[in-house]
């Protein structure tokens, strides 16, 4: 018997077609609604970002390639790589001594900084009011360059304190930042005095992530203080230590306000940085595609620092 009151179909199904499961179209509505939403929250910070560096990186590479005497944008003549090859030119200061200096600034601090935070560190953990110490030690960052600079420019003075104090212990004065040959590495010796603050609040945390229990094993065991420090503090602190050395040296090589305000490149060009040098091409020179291209080959050193931490990193199987 048919049922006359059954309705009849719309539609015939395509063949092979499944049908949809109820609620897909309700589920696919709302993610498309949470990802419009989430988009909306995130635009602020991806506008931030394509103003302030995907634009001025886009400009940069175009200035690299470029003439450009700066304000007049209808003064850009293309000049393809001819900035590039000027700068490894013979007769060019870039390589050496710009880049060369810029090199040893970097390496000079992360020695002395990695050196005199692993003296201070394992000490500050031993202390009561640890966190009094390791403020004080911090000071010195929050503190600007400009007073850094300044403060330390009159210390190494011939009437200063640093030559003060050698003249008490019977030596001469030391002209430091008007000799070419201590210029830099009296400026290496502030630099890594400023940084030393964020090298121990690193390490000391490290040594809070070491377990106890290690070191009574080695005090069981009869091991002593420089056996402990190198079997166990050392090894268990490379994390921390790969950290420190790899940001500081990234820092040392961008250094830029310090030397400007204690040497300012000189005497000659013994303190003459790649940041600087950037600095002196663009606005003392009018010379923007040749600070644009000294620019990049500074990021392609970064980079290159960058990638051999990853590199180290994933060698160790550490993280940071």
């Amino acid at each position: 018997m048919v049922n006359i009151l059954a309705p009849e179909p719309t539609g015939r199904a395509e063949h092979g077609a499944r049908p949809a499961a109820p609620g897909t179209g309700g589920r696919t509505r709302r993610r498309r609604r949470q990802s419009v939403v989430a988009y909306l929250f995130l635009a602020p910070a991806l506008l931030f970002f394509a103003v302030f560096l995907v634009l001025p990186l886009g400009f940069a590479l175009l200035l690299s390639m470029s003439r450009w005497t700066g304000f007049d944008l209808g003064g850009i003549d293309p000049a393809g790589p001819d900035n590039f090859t000027a700068l490894f030119a013979a007769g060019s200061t870039f390589l050496t001594p710009v880049l060369t200096n810029t090199l040893l600034f970097a390496l000079g601090t992360v020695a002395l900084a990695l050196a005199g935070s692993l003296l201070v560190a394992p000490g500050i953990d031993r202390l009561r009011f640890q966190g009094l110490w390791r403020t004080l030690y911090f000071l010195p960052i929050v503190t600007t360059v400009v007073a850094v600079g300044n403060v330390w420019k009159y210390m190494y003075e011939p009437g200063g304190l640093v030559n003060g104090v050698l003249n008490a212990l019977g030596a001469g004065s030391v002209a430091f930042l008007a000799d070419p040959g201590t210029a830099l590495p009296s400026v290496v010796v502030v630099q890594a005095w400023a940084s030393l603050g964020s090298a121990i609040l690193v390490l000391t945390a490290g040594l809070k992530a070491v377990p106890e229990s290690y070191y009574e094993a080695a005090a069981l065991d009869g091991a002593g203080p420089v056996t402990v420090f190198l079997r166990i503090t050392l090894p268990l602190l490379r994390p921390s230590l790969l950290f420190v050395c790899i940001t500081q040296f990234l820092t040392g090589l961008q250094s830029f306000a310090l030397i400007i305000v204690m040497t300012k490149g000189g005497p000659g060009d013994a303190t003459d940085v790649a940041a600087l040098e950037m600095y002196r091409q663009a606005f003392s020179y009018g010379d923007w595609g040749t600070a644009s291209a000294a620019a990049f080959v500074l990021f392609l050193v970064v980079l290159a620092v960058t990638l051999a931490q990853l590199w180290i990193f994933r060698r160790k199987g550490e993280d940071v």
